[in-house]
């Protein structure tokens, strides 16, 4: 655990990518991805949010530039990776295979993968089915893409405390549809008249910008008013959920901890994080003994919030600190 009173580390300097390109990566997708740091450095994977939600410039400064090559992409259907909003072909296993795609074509060995809220629901997919590949795992915000975090967030729980946001949320759908929202909303989405898809879209990922900080609502990010990027966002995230993130099973992520339970871990999680519940960090952390739980007192879900990011950097820098390449 980190210290209360310790001093918080803030974000690495800004950089920018010394390498970005598409890869094609199926007949119909092509997928963004960007290096940056040291091109001799430790190769680290960063894995966003959503599905759907693309990499963002803070993430290349989660890590030490001087230490770490740091990998960002896009995947399918989002960010700079084509085609936009796209649902065709665009599953857990799909986003699995790219990614070991994306290492082949950069010979990398193994790296340190790092992955938030969504993104550290498909790096333990990734670690579970590729551990070999796998030196450590840095996870935030812990989504294990159950049935009962789905409930909790977009039908009830959370509505429960914040009321106000989730009235906006669940006003778009008639009162008679609203026992089964993300049913309704996966509706819509699909629509084919865009001011269908776009009036669903708008309330969907608002419900989630306006709950994703412990200061809540007016802590909205600007993206979240961006038709562009919210019309593949809801798609997409929808589209995941609804298919219950194409797994055989609820609880199977939990059920492969025999498959990573030998990988080092970083678990960071906010004691207040509304949109994944602390209950899921909890219960991995129980089957992965190679894992420390690192419980922000003062933070939601958010990247950006002083606890939560002071502790991807403090991991990034221990797991630099331990890492050696092929061992």
């Amino acid at each position: 655990m980190i210290a209360p009173t310790a001093k918080r580390r803030p974000l690495f300097p800004a950089i920018e990518p010394f390498q970005t390109e598409l890869l094609q990566v199926s007949d119909r997708h092509t997928m963004y991805f960007e290096q940056s740091g040291d091109p001799q450095g430790i190769p680290a994977l960063a894995l966003h949010g959503g599905p759907g939600g693309g990499a963002s410039p803070e993430m290349r400064r989660l890590f030490d530039p001087e230490r770490y090559r740091v990998i960002l992409h896009d995947q399918r259907g989002c960010g700079r990776s084509t085609p936009y909003a796209d649902l065709t072909e665009n599953t857990t296993w799909d986003l699995v295979s790219d990614i070991e795609k994306l290492r082949e074509r950069l010979g990398i060995e193994r790296w340190v993968v790092m992955g938030g809220s969504w993104g550290s629901t498909l790096a333990l997919t990734y670690a579970a089915t590729h551990p070999e590949r796998v030196a450590s795992l840095i996870l935030r915000g812990v989504f294990l893409l159950l049935r009962s975090e789905i409930q909790w967030f977009y039908q009830s729980g959370a509505s429960n405390i914040f009321p106000d946001a989730f009235e906006r949320y669940a006003s778009v759908i008639p009162a008679g549809e609203r026992g089964d929202l993300v049913t309704a909303f996966h509706k819509r989405l699909l629509s084919p008249e865009r001011a269908v898809r776009l009036k669903a879209a708008r309330a969907w990922a608002r419900w989630e910008g306006e709950t994703i900080s412990f200061v809540g609502p007016s802590a909205l990010p600007n993206r979240f008013n961006d038709d562009q990027f919210v019309e593949a966002f809801a798609c997409i995230e929808a589209h995941y959920f609804h298919h219950a993130g194409f797994f055989d099973r609820d609880g199977w992520l939990l059920e492969q901890a025999p498959r990573f339970r030998h990988i080092p871990g970083r678990i960071i999680h906010g004691r207040y994080d509304v949109c994944t519940p602390l209950s899921s960090a909890w219960a991995l952390a129980k089957v992965w003994p190679n894992a420390n739980l690192d419980i922000i007192a003062d933070a939601g879900h958010s990247a950006t919030e002083p606890g939560i990011t002071d502790a991807l950097v403090r991991a990034s820098d221990h797991f630099a600190d331990h890492f050696k390449a092929g061992a």
